[in-house]
């Protein structure tokens, strides 16, 4: 669609320099874009790229306005701002009311008259699905489930019995959210099966990436909180809660019981350990393994950068050879330290045990 600066200015609230009458009809990076294009500015390394742009009109911060060669929205964040204007340039396709024919549809379910309901899905009892949502092709709709308005589940989603989702959710294709939990107690030498009687409760305005998994809880649920933001390929365990805002990458897998605050930050390929608990506004580096609580916020890494492969082999070499003589220091105070024990004292130690 096509939308004027005039328009995107008062619609916005922000600042225009330039004619309002310019039009703008999709979006492209400073370096591509051309007439019609709206892009924007908000790393500082791309300013170079700033002055050679052939966008109508960029996104950006008070700071670039006097380089800027072209009309420009000004914003104190600029990709913020980009990203709304983006969605009015790029609507979702609106939501057509009615069950496609072949959707298989249990007579308990509830489904809201104006909410879509694509081919090939299948809804079961009790389930409730509200208002102008959208259930994409091949969804799977258990018992139970409730799906708050505006959600909208793409394709080949599947929600296990009583899940609940909020409002104006979007997840994509793929993501299985409900099954059962990594739960097993041992017996002897074999693995017994524990009952995963807990659901999974999901907040307002959360999006979960194409082939993320979410497990019901064991006992107690697993809570993914308002506004979370969920990349693909992650494994959230049962009994997890994600606290609002928080923003987890791509790969990244949250054993059972860990708890992650409000407004983390989390790169690709973390792994979190079980039963520990992650304070507020914490980020932590792609690739970290994260072993015990983070108490305190701030910036958190373990992973190893990539280093060109001789240099990496020296560093292992050299670890290797720290941790050996490391040992070796170890055995030989040992020995000397070490003496015969007395008759009594031995006796006094194994009564102690």
């Amino acid at each position: 669609m096509s939308i004027s600066l005039g328009e995107l200015a008062v619609l916005f609230g922000c600042e225009l320099r330039g004619d309002p009458d310019t039009l703008i009809d999709h979006v492209a990076p400073l370096s591509a874009a051309g007439p019609g294009a709206l892009s924007f500015l908000a790393n500082p390394r791309l300013a170079p790229q700033l002055s050679s742009t052939r966008a109508s009109a960029v996104v950006l911060d008070r700071r670039q306005l006097d380089i800027c060669p072209v009309a420009a929205l000004v914003a104190s964040n600029p990709h913020a701002l980009f990203a709304r204007i983006a969605a009015v340039i790029y609507p979702l396709p609106a939501v057509r009311p009615g069950v496609h024919p072949s959707a298989v549809i249990d007579a308990g379910a509830q489904i809201d008259a104006s909410a879509e309901v694509g081919a090939n899905t299948v809804i079961a009892a009790g389930a409730v699905i509200g208002a102008r949502c959208f259930i994409g092709p091949a969804c799977v709709i258990e018992a139970g489930v409730n799906i708050g308005v505006d959600s909208r589940l793409v394709a080949r989603v599947t929600l296990l019995h009583g899940v609940q989702v909020g409002a104006r959710a979007l997840i994509l294709p793929g993501a299985v959210i409900g099954a059962d939990g990594f739960g097993f107690a041992r017996e002897a030498d074999r693995w017994l099966r524990v009952p995963q009687i807990g659901t999974v409760r999901i907040g307002d305005d959360v999006e979960i990436g194409a082939n993320t998994t979410i497990d019901r809880g064991a006992i107690n649920d697993t809570i993914i909180a308002d506004g979370v933001k969920l990349d693909n390929l992650i494994q959230i365990a049962h009994n997890a809660q994600i606290g609002a805002h928080t923003a987890i990458a791509a790969c990244t897998g949250v054993s059972g019981s860990t708890r992650i605050g409000a407004r983390c930050m989390i790169g690709g390929g973390v792994g979190f350990a079980g039963h520990i608990d992650i304070c507020d506004d914490v980020v932590i580096t792609g690739m970290a393994m994260v072993t015990h609580s983070l108490r305190e916020p701030g910036v958190y890494s373990s992973g190893l950068p990539v280093q060109p492969a001789r240099r990496w082999r020296h560093m292992v070499a050299r670890l290797r050879r720290f941790a050996d003589s490391d040992n070796r220091g170890a055995d030989k105070g040992a020995a000397r330290t070490t003496s015969p024990a007395k008759p009594d004292e031995t006796q006094q130690d194994h009564d102690d045990e």
